[in-house]
């Protein structure tokens, strides 16, 4: 069967230029036709890939990681946590001077402290054997507190009342003491008020941001405390803040804030535990008298006693815990056998678990859920 060929009007090929209407790619997948020359405006390309909504995205994402390593390049704290961790800022190694009248920074209560006084005394100065060492003084040597007889220098009932309004504070508080936050009262009636006769090396302990924060200080030498049965200060009745043995520090201690006339670094010492329960402190008048006072209670039981062998106590050597020793309770101590270490009448090595005073926490500074942050200076 023969095929007929195509009349002569009609067009053998594709159409020269675009037809009406809208434009279509050719339908043999070649390159478009050339437009007229009649001055028709040809199709609009293809938008490539890479000119499509993605590529905004990715270019307006790299520009936001740029703007935000910018800040936090330049930010002045180099974009570490700040004051919001501890509310402090100080540097690691700094020891924060406090004066006895200093309420200080980030206090857990409003101070219960109660004019008194005491007649500082300087230890005697001992050859340190590293830079982290301190003097050492056992809680129950005799003149290490002063006070007035007859006269609490802190307000017990008072400091309690602040903490049963205060919950938060008094369950950081016990977490720092190492007691469940009901038995706080209990603890804080089973502490002796005395006052500071030397400066003192401790670690503080603030209440921030619902917590207890941590950060070590030397308290001047009239100082109103709380101590413990072992003779370790407790709290700083100023500030109502919860009080621990001193740590180590990474290097070699430097002291911030306001330092008091007479303030001598060689003079600060660290209060180690008593080895035993004291059965009375020997408390130094500011006129010189010595009376006695029981452990726990605040004064109204004082008596006058003798002026001691050693009015001055004696000092030995030693160096604060590591924050990383949770095996030991309180710091080591090099204090020789039969130094004077309190009127108990105890023999050395009995089990301290026999006194009737509830134990004393741990002196590391790392109890509860604490901090390990100096304060602002």
């Amino acid at each position: 069967m023969s095929v007929e060929p195509p009349s002569s009007g009609r067009p053998t090929g594709p159409p020269s230029g675009p037809l009406s209407g809208p434009s279509q790619p050719p339908s043999g997948g070649g390159p478009p036709s050339e437009p007229p020359s009649g001055g028709g405006q040809a199709p609009e390309p293809r938008r490539p890939w890479w000119g499509s909504v993605p590529r905004v995205a990715l270019i307006a994402t790299a520009v936001v990681a740029a703007v935000i390593l910018a800040v936090v390049l330049t930010r002045p704290d180099g974009g570490g946590t700040g004051a919001s961790d501890g509310g402090t800022s100080t540097s690691e190694g700094e020891v924060f001077l406090q004066p006895a009248a200093d309420t200080g920074p980030d206090p857990f209560t409003e101070s219960t402290a109660k004019e008194s006084s005491a007649s500082p005394v300087s230890p005697s100065p001992t050859e340190l054997a590293t830079q982290n060492a301190v003097q050492g003084v056992q809680g129950g040597a005799p003149g290490l507190y002063g006070g007035t007889r007859n006269v609490a220098s802190c307000d017990v009932e008072k400091q309690i009342t602040y903490f049963q309004g205060a919950p938060d504070k008094q369950r950081a508080f016990a977490s720092v003491a190492r007691v469940d936050p009901p038995d706080v009262p209990a603890y804080l009636r089973s502490l002796t008020p005395v006052v500071l006769r030397i400066d003192t090396r401790v670690t503080n302990h603030g209440y921030s941001d619902g917590r207890a924060t941590s950060y070590q200080a030397v308290l001047q030498a009239g100082t109103a405390v709380l101590v413990d049965d072992r003779g370790v200060p407790r709290v700083r009745c100023a500030c109502g803040n919860p009080l621990s043995a001193p740590v180590a520090q990474q290097s070699a201690p430097k002291t911030t804030g306001d330092a008091w006339p007479g303030f001598k670094q060689s003079n600060v010492v660290a209060v180690t535990p008593a080895p035993r329960p004291v059965d009375a402190f020997i408390v130094c008048e500011p006129d010189g008298e010595w009376f006695k006072r029981h452990p726990g209670d605040t004064g109204e039981k004082d008596r006058k006693t003798e002026k001691p062998d050693k009015p001055s106590p004696s000092v030995s050597v030693t160096t604060p815990s590591s924050p990383a020793d949770t095996t030991s309770s309180e710091p080591p101590t090099s204090e020789p056998p039969g130094s004077d270490t309190g009127t108990s009448s105890e023999p050395p090595g009995s089990d301290p678990g026999t006194s009737s005073q509830p134990p004393p926490p741990p002196g590391d500074g790392t109890g509860g859920d604490t901090t390990d942050q100096p304060p602002a200076s």
